[in-house]
């Protein structure tokens, strides 16, 4: 009797470069390519959901291309879901990438239990990063702290080159007799301009980026040779925007870095491209290790520091939340956040440090409102990225680091392209930056003395 394994989707919504495919297509097994809508996250902001439904109209058109089978949609929760469908199909075992966020972890540990009860197994293979979380760690076990030891060491770490494609893979899904879908649920209104998803999207975007002659400041460079130059810079395309493209898998950063490797090693773009990988790794690793920071302050000992909380506080972040604090940089930014769902990075640390130092609001306030709105919302990089800038996470430097709004738009925004592109009317500042510098500094100092 040939043998089936179903292929359980998540943040790799791709076939190609997919090592968990490969193992789940070996020895001539049918594979059965699933997504669960996983009624947990029916909360979650309409631009992602969007985004993450456009993925899956794509992955489901290369799986029929590739195989004449379509991708078989469930809802409800994995934990249940996943048991029956075992049962349903008469599948050997489940086969996944894995998961290291901190619900992932115990999904898929329920998951498992269930299936081992019934003499079926959950296999992970491979996961979303370069090196997995828990991979990296001191000379003594422990896991690293701050950033630059361990990008140093995630440098000697080898990782897996590119897979091939599953050419072999016999694959089963929607439109094969006896197996149903529930089919996809209707596209929620991300109420913005989202851009091209699925695996070829993601390519194109990544060979545009690496390929191309011509960077966004005129001189003959391509993307990643321009990037050190440029990234800092939201008014020019300076970035490779493949951040939701990593978020849901449909490219893997092991793909990135071997053409890195294979373009210029050791070029100063590509060497600053490749940290940027490094941070995500890091992040992940950090939340790996310390699930509790997800929401909670890394750094403790500012558990106690002053926040202002109540109306008046939430009037506050409702202007900032509307891109309506009249520090050009700061509204340009929530208001690109609107329009695309996504934000320059440059910006999203300034607009950050401006919720935390200038409006004294807890950092978990902006942590949410990016997860609702951005459709590379993850979990590790979003939240330790936010406690960066509130100087309660893995920041090397201390805590009183306070972005000015004014002096960073003059950086980085001189000629005023990007602020003109979002915001129109004069600028009215809600508040005094240096008073509420020295406000925030007041309350880190007393919260540290405690």
């Amino acid at each position: 009797m040939t043998k089936r394994a179903i292929m359980w989707f998540r943040r790799d919504l791709r076939l190609g470069d997919h090592p968990a495919i490969l193992a789940a297509a070996s020895d001539g097994t049918e594979v059965v390519p699933v997504f669960v809508i996983d009624t947990k996250f029916d909360g979650a902001g309409a631009p992602r959901r969007a985004l993450l439904h456009d993925c899956l109209v794509s992955l489901d058109k290369s799986l029929r291309e590739a195989s004449g089978t379509g991708l078989v949609i469930r809802r409800g929760d994995p934990t249940h879901v996943i048991p029956m469908l075992v049962e349903e199909l008469n599948a050997g075992s489940v086969v996944v990438s894995r998961d290291y966020s901190p619900y992932g972890r115990t999904r898929d540990a329920a998951v498992a239990d269930v299936l081992a009860a019934g003499g079926r197994s959950l296999r992970g293979v491979g996961s979303p990063y370069a090196v997995d979380p828990g991979t990296v760690r001191k000379g003594d076990g422990n896991p690293y702290a701050v950033f630059t030891p361990f990008s140093k060491m995630w440098r000697r770490t080898d990782w897996h080159g590119p897979h091939p494609w599953p050419s072999d893979a016999q694959w089963i899904g929607a439109g094969s007799a006896g197996i149903e879908s529930d089919g996809l649920p209707d596209r929620p209104d991300p109420g913005c301009e989202l851009p091209d998803a699925g695996e070829s999207a993601a390519l194109d975007r990544w060979r545009c980026f690496i390929d191309s002659t011509g960077a966004a400041d005129g001189t003959m460079r391509s993307g990643v040779e321009a990037y050190d130059d440029l990234r800092d810079r939201p008014a020019l395309t300076g970035t490779s925007h493949l951040s939701p493209d990593l978020k849901w898998g449909t490219i893997h950063p092991r793909t990135l870095l071997a053409d890195l490797d294979a373009s210029g090693a050791g070029a100063r773009g590509h060497t600053v491209f490749s940290s940027e990988l490094a941070w995500r790794d890091f992040y992940a690793d950090v939340l790996f290790h310390q699930p509790q920071t997800a929401w909670q302050n890394l750094n403790s000992k500012l558990d106690n520091i002053e926040l202002d909380t109540g109306a008046a506080a939430e009037e506050k972040f409702a202007k900032w939340c509307a891109g309506q604090t009249g520090f050009g940089i700061v509204d340009a930014g929530m208001r690109q956040l609107l329009a695309t769902g996504w934000m320059h990075n440059r910006v999203r640390m300034i607009a950050a440090s401006f919720l935390v130092k200038d409006l004294h609001l807890p950092w978990q306030w902006g942590a949410r409102w990016f997860m609702e709105q951005l459709i590379d919302g993850d979990l590790a990089s979003n939240n330790h990225g936010w406690q960066w800038a509130a100087g309660t996470g893995t920041d090397a430097a201390p805590y009183f680091r306070v972005f000015n709004p004014t002096l960073q738009q003059d950086r980085y925004d001189a000629s005023g392209d990007f602020v003109g592109r979002w915001v129109d009317e004069p600028a009215m500042q809600m508040v005094d930056h240096r008073a509420e510098r020295d406000e925030a500094l007041r309350r880190l100092k007393e919260a540290t003395r405690k």
